[in-house]
């Protein structure tokens, strides 16, 4: 069984094998033998002190993480992997936890390893005119695999450490669908995991030949930053986007003015986009509080050369009132829904 890396393929786990468990703590290696030897588990401990537990199939292998659960969950530091019976060789070891995730929800791993998802587009439109300016990327499920919402399986990947390998999957099949939709000169608005990205230079490799193989102009890409991603190092996101920007790339910060995007945020990041949160743009056209909020990131906006895109927007006036501040963009169930293929008129979604 080959060994894998942070990014790398995850090795299948079978039906019949050895749950191995390294742990650290002698008090917690002694509840462990007396659970096993409760629970009448088969297993040898060797001089590294990595219990290889054997199961018989994967039904066992679940009761097994169930019994073992109130000995290891508990600790930060036990590292687990698995192993074909019989096989000495093993997948890297991983906090426990993760391992857990990834055993209980087996299916999503499938899913993530081989990449069995689309993506739908959603238009972005120029709302001085109503063109479709560009789209954004949206991870769906392929029939007839698994069906799944597409942020439960982001949360899963991120519980389970596969958030890298789902993250690099997600943008290479964004790059690639595009050069198969989208003409020259429509831009492609792609989410990324800035967590998932732990060396921009080496990392991103692989995007960028992305874009290269399926031909893709750079400056018709705009990477952003997914909004259930906590922004926890401005620096390492300023890294992240300079390798971007380097390559003719531009970038967006989205979810502005909720959570960790702030004003303050958009200051010191500097993106080429900025897409205003839709829990501000819902029912702005009613609200003072709002829209003192809209015109001050369309000020900070205007005076940083950065250009902004109103999300969520699903009535009239809330495109009207965008509009009348100057708001290039915009994008939302009002102008159309995500979707397989390109639109061709936004009118039908509006009315």
């Amino acid at each position: 069984m080959n060994s894998c890396t942070r990014c790398g393929h995850i090795p299948d786990l079978p039906d019949k094998g050895q749950l191995l468990v390294r742990v650290k703590e002698e008090h917690k290696m002694m509840k462990l033998i007396t659970r096993l030897q409760h629970e009448k588990f088969t297993y040898i401990v060797n001089e590294n002190d990595i219990f290889y537990i054997e199961y018989a199939g994967k039904e066992e292998l679940l009761q097994l993480i169930e019994q073992l659960d109130a000995e290891l969950l508990s600790s930060e530091e036990v590292q687990a992997t698995y192993s074909a019976y019989g096989e000495e060789h093993f997948a890297r070891f991983i906090p426990y936890v993760q391992l857990r995730e990834r055993i209980m929800q087996w299916p999503l791993v499938k899913v993530i390893n081989e990449g069995l998802f689309t993506q739908h587009i959603q238009p972005v439109i120029k709302l001085q005119t109503n063109d479709v300016y560009g789209y954004e990327f949206l991870v769906r499920p392929t029939p007839p695999h698994l069906s799944f919402n597409p942020g439960s399986l982001f949360s899963f990947s991120q519980k389970a450490g596969l958030q890298s390998i789902l993250d690099s999957q997600a943008r290479i099949s964004s790059i690639e669908i595009s050069s198969k939709l989208l003409e020259n000169g429509m831009k492609r608005f792609i989410n990324f995991l800035p967590s998932s990205i732990y060396d921009p230079a080496h990392c991103l490799k692989s995007t960028l030949k992305a874009v290269e193989r399926h031909q893709v102009r750079p400056e018709d890409l705009v990477f952003e930053v997914v909004e259930t991603e906590k922004i926890h190092d401005v620096n390492h996101l300023k890294k992240i986007f300079t390798v971007y920007q380097s390559e003719g790339i531009h970038v967006a910060l989205d979810d502005l003015g909720a959570g960790f995007a702030t004003v303050e945020v958009l200051k010191e990041l500097k993106p080429n986009f900025a897409k205003i949160d839709r829990a501000i743009i819902d029912y702005c056209d009613q609200n003072e509080t709002k829209q003192a909020k809209i015109k001050e990131i369309v000020s900070v906006a205007d005076a940083y050369g950065i250009t902004l895109l109103a999300e969520g927007i699903e009535r009239k006036e809330e495109a009207e009132f965008c509009l009348d501040l100057n708001i290039p963009l915009a994008q939302g169930y009002y102008f159309g829904r995500p979707q397989k293929n390109p639109v061709t008129n936004v009118y039908p979604y509006a009315n």
